[in-house]
């Protein structure tokens, strides 16, 4: 169990998500682990580029602005397969960037995922897939990272300051009943079991807790345009199956701030809109569209993840 405070939002991040390191794990796959430790030895003092994930943690570390150093409102936790001793260049970097992160766990290529509950982390970034199934069949939420086309190295300067995050919700802030339904069914079989169990609360996915974690982080601030962080539900229900929905997230007292019911339109333009910091959804056919617009990150969890 962890030790961490009850309201404070933790997020564990792999160094591949952090940091670009495409080109070393690039030559790790190709000539193996003795080549890759002497590759980042040899460059040990070579600041790393950042990654798919470094503005995300760079948005998430500045809402610590104004709290106390012993009593952030956000931490960030390392998890990398590297050594300690070849991911002392991670930690180089991490210092030069001034991204306040002092935990980290270096598994030496094992699995890193089962470090994530005893930190208390609600929410796992990796750009590794493997390692983000393992941890949502034990419990806790997390994302494949991909890059939007668009944002390969640098945010769009119509990017807000505001900290973005999106959600769609079967499969990932609802379990995947809905899912199910309709793809047993089909469509019309989806409205009518959606209809009929309008006042019963939906089931939560992988992502209610982190959800309920940024929600209380969010509470903390007034709601509106002023507030460092701004969610959204994107969705490809349409009515007659919003009610639902709608009735799950007051009985659970949820605050999103936006909630855009889509009906099947493809989702990587409301997104752009929206200037997503990141999406996540389980459907790689919706990855596809956001990623043309958005960072995303990835959900294999549900039917449509089998």
């Amino acid at each position: 169990m962890s030790d961490a405070p009850a309201d404070l939002l933790t997020v564990a991040i792999s160094s591949r998500a952090l940091f670009d390191l495409e080109e070393s794990n690039s030559l790790f796959e190709a000539q193996g682990i003795d080549a890759y430790a002497a590759h980042q030895r040899s460059r040990e003092d070579d600041v790393l580029e950042p990654g798919i994930a470094f503005p995300l943690v760079r948005k998430l570390l500045a809402l610590n602005e104004g709290a106390p150093a012993d009593s952030p409102r956000v931490e960030v936790i390392l998890l990398s397969r590297n050594s300690s001793d070849t991911g002392l260049r991670v930690f180089n970097s991490i210092q030069h960037h001034g991204l306040a992160i002092s935990r980290a766990t270096f598994t030496s290529g094992a699995p890193t995922w089962p470090y994530i509950k005893p930190f208390g982390a609600q929410l796992f970034l990796s750009a590794n897939a493997e390692s983000v199934r393992g941890a949502l069949e034990n419990g806790v939420a997390a994302a494949t990272i991909l890059p939007a086309a668009s944002m390969a190295k640098a945010v769009p300067a119509h990017r807000h300051d505001q900290l973005r995050i999106a959600f769609d919700g079967d499969a990932v802030i609802f379990d995947d009943e809905g899912e199910r339904v309709s793809q047993e069914g089909g469509i019309e079989a989806f409205h009518r079991h959606e209809r009929e169990r309008a006042h019963e609360p939906l089931p939560g996915g992988p992502f209610r807790g982190f959800l309920d974690a940024l929600h209380r982080l969010q509470a903390a601030y007034p709601p509106g345009e002023d507030s460092p962080i701004r969610t959204a539900l994107v969705t490809a229900r349409s009515a007659p199956a919003h009610e639902r929905v709608i009735r799950t997230l007051r009985e659970w007292g949820v605050r999103l701030d936006e909630a855009l019911f889509l009906g099947g339109r493809a989702k990587g333009p409301f997104l752009d809109v929206f200037g997503a910091d990141i999406f996540f959804d389980d459907s790689l056919h919706n990855i596809d569209s956001a990623r043309q617009h958005v960072a995303t990150g990835h959900v294999p969890h549900g039917v449509s993840n089998p």
